[in-house]
């Protein structure tokens, strides 16, 4: 339900994420054996987008465990440095970085609020600033976001945001064919949910989350007022797992079937900062 947001927001959720950390290392939905073993843990978009990182140095907000970020590294990122503010999850991406013979040199990891992240992390820009899925709805104030990315990006950088889309946020989860919620609401998102994206037969005690929308329209808005240009934003008709029950799992992503209209489920854009003159 919506409700204002409550002054333990960030407690609240640090805690749900940390009880879920052992939870994602042992699923499959991670599958943290094949990615040791070579899998990548990028979407093929996201690597088409990006583009070749070779040589670049490359920051991964609201890492979790680590396993988008060190992809990159795989992909030949000079430097990779993931945040977040899960000390287990960050404890838990050190370990992979060094299952992967990757010293701190080249993967660093660090534990932080997202919001404090120009003053806690090693460098104060990056090439890349990525930012994966599912992140975005943890924070309340977007703008502070936007803000806070463009103090990250070098000269010449640019952001790289892949997210799910807000209006799946507001569709009924039986057929995600009727609205339901508010796509302009700016209260916080308040339920009890026990388990997760990555297992629901495991029992939970932290199951309480606060969550926030964010219209695509106030996220673009809030990236140029902070002062970097939109390359582009595209959006897709896949999602990563079921979100609705009418979704079909087909070429290896879900989406509607295919006599049903289409609508977007995940977005992605870039954001550059200029160069030097």
């Amino acid at each position: 339900m919506y409700s204002p947001t409550p002054a333990d927001w960030r407690e609240t959720n640090r805690k749900r994420w940390d009880e879920r950390v052992p939870l994602h290392l042992a699923s499959d939905y991670y599958d943290l054996d094949a990615f040791r073993a070579g899998k990548d843990a990028l979407r093929d978009f996201e690597v088409a987008e990006v583009g070749d990182v070779r040589g670049k140095s490359l920051l991964h907000l609201q890492c979790h465990i680590g396993a988008d970020t060190l992809s990159w590294a795989r992909h030949g990122a000079s430097r990779v440095v993931g945040l977040d503010f899960s000390e287990p999850a960050v404890e838990a991406a050190r370990e992979l970085a060094a299952d992967l013979g990757l010293t701190t040199d080249r993967a660093t990891f660090v534990a932080a609020d997202v919001y404090d992240a120009a003053e806690a992390v090693p460098d104060s820009s990056y090439d890349v600033v990525y930012t994966g899925v599912g992140a975005l709805c943890w924070l309340p104030d977007i703008r502070r976001w936007a803000e806070t990315v463009a103090s990250l990006v070098a000269p010449g950088g640019f952001l790289y945001l892949s997210e799910f889309h807000p209006l799946a946020d507001i569709l009924d989860d039986a057929t995600g064919s009727r609205i339901e919620h508010d796509y302009f609401a700016r209260d916080a998102w308040i339920e009890e949910t026990p388990g997760g994206y990555a297992d629901n037969t495991t029992p939970t005690v932290h199951n309480r989350t606060v969550e926030w929308q964010h219209p695509i329209g106030d996220v673009v808005s809030a990236l140029a007022a902070a002062g970097l240009r939109i390359d582009f934003l595209r959006e897709r008709e896949i999602t990563l797992f079921e979100r609705f029950g009418a979704l079909e799992l087909r070429d290896g992503a879900y989406r509607f079937p295919a006599d049903r209209p289409r609508m977007p489920l995940m977005y992605s854009l870039k954001a550059s900062k200029e160069s030097k003159a």
